[in-house]
């Protein structure tokens, strides 16, 4: 599965009402007597925030297969069966090609016909981002030792240069980072290298400074912590896997007799589910934390699925791959 630089930044929602508010200002229709309507406005808005929801996910499927299943089929995916199997995940045909024409831009895919068969070949760019998201999807995070110290990160980075200030927010947002106040970035030592590495790709590091150490004292750390990551929105998001998925796991626990198609589905959804949440969650102390952070709990379940449904999941989509 690839590696995700996004994050509950709220950034999402901020881009799904700027476009409904735009339209709800600029597209009108005239009613019968020549008055415009704005209703139609927020009526287009919510079909386009509709729209890109579905884009989304696709996209998020189709990664997930991608690294789960594709990678497990020799790195050759027939197109017809992928589209088939991203169907039985609630992906329609149009959103499925449209997502794999995506990957095919971004260079991950190269069209490649085996035994007459039309598909794509996953290519070394997209080995490399899945290989590089696997270390923390399949083995997230563990809670970091408060004696370990911290990783503080600051920088001034010129208006010439401002997308690269972007693209390090990012890169260090994905590494488990906290943003503890303007330009001023945290997380437990451990990240340090990562950090390093990534300010010297992007060619910033004269305008950065990079610290190491422990806490001393001043401002109460689990307010810190708790201003710099949204711990409310991920332990959240981690109760919501364990909802959702517990109960897909019972009711198909619960059935006399579960085919393959359920559970490539079942399998496919929980992938999609939880891959973003271990690039959310920095592995913070477990002291700094909650009594009931949810993670280990999610975690276990996350586990639990793929011994349970992996074996017969991957059976289920070599039925649709062309006999050698």
């Amino acid at each position: 599965m690839g590696r995700s630089g996004e994050h509950a930044n709220g950034s999402g929602v901020g881009h799904h009402a700027l476009i409904t508010s735009s339209l709800c200002q600029t597209t009108t229709r005239p009613d019968a007597l020549g008055r415009s309507s704005p209703a139609v406005g927020r009526i287009i808005g919510v079909e386009l925030i509709e729209e890109s929801r579905s884009s989304h996910r696709s996209r998020t499927v189709t990664v997930g297969f991608v690294g789960s299943v594709v990678r497990r089929m020799g790195n050759w995916m027939p197109i017809t069966a992928t589209v088939a199997l991203l169907g039985e995940c609630g992906v329609d045909e149009s959103s499925a090609r449209t997502a794999v024409f995506r990957l095919k831009k971004r260079g991950w895919l190269t069209p490649e016909t085996r035994g007459r068969v039309r598909g794509y070949a996953l290519t070394s760019v997209a080995l490399d981002a899945l290989a590089s998201g696997d270390a923390i999807i399949w083995h997230p995070r563990p809670a970091a030792s408060l004696d370990d110290g911290w990783c503080i990160v600051s920088f001034s980075i010129p208006e010439a240069v401002r997308a690269r200030r972007h693209q390090l927010r990012t890169h260090l947002a994905a590494l488990g980072f906290g943003n503890a106040d303007s330009a001023l970035w945290i997380a437990p030592a451990r990240a340090t290298d990562s950090a390093l590495q990534a300010i010297a790709e992007l060619e910033l590091t004269e305008h950065c400074i990079v610290f190491v150490g422990p806490y001393r004292g001043g401002q109460d750390l689990v307010s810190l912590v708790g201003r710099a990551w949204d711990l409310d929105g991920i332990a959240q998001r981690y109760r919501e896997f364990i909802l959702l998925q517990r109960a897909q796991l019972d009711r198909l626990a619960s059935s006399p007799a579960v085919d393959g198609h359920e559970a490539f589905a079942a399998y496919l959804n929980a992938i999609e589910h939880w891959r973003k949440l271990p690039f959310r969650d920095p592995g913070l102390p477990t002291s700094l934390l909650g009594d009931d952070w949810p993670a280990i709990e999610a975690g276990k379940l996350f586990e639990t699925i793929v011994a349970q449904w992996e074996g017969r999941a991957l059976a289920h989509a070599a039925g649709y791959w062309p006999k050698p």
